[in-house]
């Protein structure tokens, strides 16, 4: 399993500074196969200064979640402390 990219992202204004709302087209391949999937996630700063990351799939995804997950919010995570999301 490897992340390929994340396309179409988008950023849903929200009250509250601390969260950061996002929807987008993520592209995972998964055994010699590209799948895509829309995906919501958020991106929460927590008073420990750490962030708190959650992905939501629209569409059911044919591998085991868990190893997903985990990549995912570091993928997530790397894009976020690089600036790569929108603003």
């Amino acid at each position: 399993m490897k992340i390929i990219s994340l396309n179409d992202v988008q950023r849903t204004d929200s009250p509250i500074y601390y969260r950061r709302f996002y929807s987008g087209v993520l592209s995972v391949e998964i055994m010699d196969k590209t799948v895509k999937r829309k995906i919501d996630f958020k991106i929460e700063h927590m008073p420990t200064g750490k962030k708190h990351i959650s992905v939501t799939f629209e569409q059911p995804v044919d591998y085991p979640l868990v190893p997903l997950m985990k990549k995912l919010k570091l993928y997530l995570d790397e894009l976020d402390t690089s600036g790569q999301l929108p603003v």
